[in-house]
């Protein structure tokens, strides 16, 4: 069975608190939607605003592959601004249940019944395909919920949408209510879950179980409060797991993650990282037990290939670390140690995890350096110039020079402090040689008074999606921050090298 996706982060991830996009970035995520395969980008509210409206037109202007939506209530007014932003798709809505009713619109039942029927005539009346919403679906009385979409279907919807609002709905309720709009319409029926409770990714998969067609989803699950139904979960789940029926979505899984990262950077939005598929976390390992399973077979550990969803594997040295997976990193550097150089090793790596450090890619190296006897890791990228300037009423910016295996490069970037400049700067002069990207930075003070110490531990990662993290301690913040981002980048260069370096042999 295809399952359409119906995409909103434009409109309700917007209205995630503190996100608020401009048109130009509301059309550049309108194009990774497309790119990603999704049917129908909700590409806002037409009516809220002009720049609301200018937003749509671009979009609608940028001849996508996807069927562009607009959201309108049940008034003339905002179907209208809809057509004039240039939509032919509408999604319009009115509440149905008491309290909105009562509280909200200030109107009886069968007000409201009048006026979503309504709404559906005139939005046909002027050419366009209508989606119906029973706003507050699940609390609403689900007889009266049935004589809506029963009118609502009789006056000419194209589709029916039942939305959870407040995530209050159980998988078994959704299932049931999700009948009822079958029965009722004979039309294809859509989920809009929120994640109050949750629930919102299993309330959507119930509502497809039961006949839905259609889920309403957000990139990373962004949303009002707990947010909505995350697509990148909602379609993994679809794709993967046993239902016995085969589900289908238009969904290339393989750019789910550069489309969540894309989106996060740009609402400025931070995805947790142990959020599933997406999170950085989510197919990374520590446990001794774990890597040596994954190690022999990745499905020990993981449910799905992280290279299905545009992922890789990483794995993580500290107190619960094993032996095989520790010489499974320190091989990517060509450090090969003796079972009992190894041991020794790992010693000192499980004696700074119960100190409560995180024993970084970098100090792993040196510490295997150091028992090894060896003078050290070749160090690819060398700092040999950096300045930074900031003020009162200028932005900070940031030179940096670097020679990469003996090329000097340069470069001058801004940023919204120093730190974030020099660091921009340094990801400019590297993307010169290598696509490397600062996925992580984390800044801590481990003393006190004017002279006090801080410590930075960052993660980079390169365009095929290794990672290296890497720390740095010292009085400056913004010469510690570039000192632990140059260790790191040392390292990734490093790891890549010695794999081109294997590949040609």
């Amino acid at each position: 069975m295809k399952v359409r996706v119906f995409d909103t982060t434009l409109r309700d991830g917007e209205q995630t608190p503190g996100i608020s996009l401009s048109p130009d970035q509301k059309l550049s995520i309108a194009k990774k939607l497309d790119d990603l395969g999704v049917d129908a980008i909700e590409a806002g509210f037409p009516v809220i605003s002009k720049g609301e409206q200018n937003a749509i037109k671009m979009i609608t202007q940028a001849n996508l592959k996807s069927e562009i939506c607009g959201l309108a209530r049940t008034n003339k007014k905002d179907i209208d601004a809809a057509v004039d932003s240039g939509l032919n798709y509408i999604h319009t809505f009115i509440a149905t249940s008491d309290i909105h009713l009562e509280y909200k619109l200030k109107m009886t039942r069968e007000q409201a019944l009048e006026k979503a029927i309504e709404a559906v005539e005139y939005g046909k009346s002027r050419g366009l395909q209508v989606e119906f919403s029973a706003e507050d679906a699940t609390r609403t009385d689900r007889e009266f919920l049935k004589k809506v979409f029963g009118e609502v279907a009789k006056a000419g919807a194209d589709r029916i949408d039942i939305p959870d609002t407040v995530g209050y709905s159980t998988p078994e309720y959704i299932s049931q209510i999700t009948k009822d709009a079958v029965d009722a319409t004979h039309l294809p029926i859509s989920v809009h879950c929120h994640n109050d409770f949750g629930l919102a990714v299993a309330n959507a998969l119930a509502g497809i179980h039961a006949g839905a067609e259609c889920a309403h989803v957000t990139i990373n699950g962004i949303g009002e409060r707990a947010g909505n139904a995350s697509l990148e979960e909602f379609v993994m789940a679809l794709q993967c797991l046993p239902y016995g029926e085969k589900y289908e979505t238009n969904i290339n899984s393989k750019l789910l993650y550069d489309a969540s990262r894309f989106v996060s950077k740009i609402v400025g939005i931070q995805v947790q990282p142990n959020k599933a598929i997406v999170g950085e976390n989510a197919f990374g390992h520590e446990s001794g037990i774990h890597t040596h399973g994954v190690l022999s077979n990745p499905l020990t550990y993981e449910p799905i290939s992280p290279e299905l969803v545009g992922r890789k594997r990483w794995l993580q040295v500290g107190k619960h670390a094993g032996i095989h997976g520790m010489n499974a990193m320190l091989d990517e550097y060509g450090i090969k140690p003796t079972q009992e150089q190894a041991k020794e090793i790992l010693e000192k790596v499980k004696s700074l995890g119960d100190q409560g450090k995180q024993v970084t890619d970098v100090e792993l190296l040196s510490i295997a350096s150091d028992i090894l006897k060896e003078q050290g890791v070749k160090r690819i990228v060398q700092l040999t110039g950096f300045s930074v300037s900031t003020g009162i009423g200028t932005m900070p910016y940031a030179f940096v020079k670097l020679n990469i295996d003996g090329q000097e490069l340069s470069a001058t970037d801004y940023g919204v402090g120093p730190v974030d400049a020099a660091l921009n700067a340094i990801q400019k002069v590297t993307g010169k040689i290598a696509e490397v990207r600062i996925k992580d930075y984390g800044l801590a003070s481990i003393s006190g008074g004017s002279t006090a110490l801080c410590e930075v531990t960052i993660r980079v990662e390169d365009a095929q999606g290794n990672h290296v993290s890497a720390k740095s301690i010292g009085e400056d913040i913004v010469t510690t921050s570039v000192q632990a981002v140059i260790a790191g980048i040392n390292r990734l260069m490093l790891k890549k090298m010695l794999k081109e370096k294997q590949i040609g042999n």
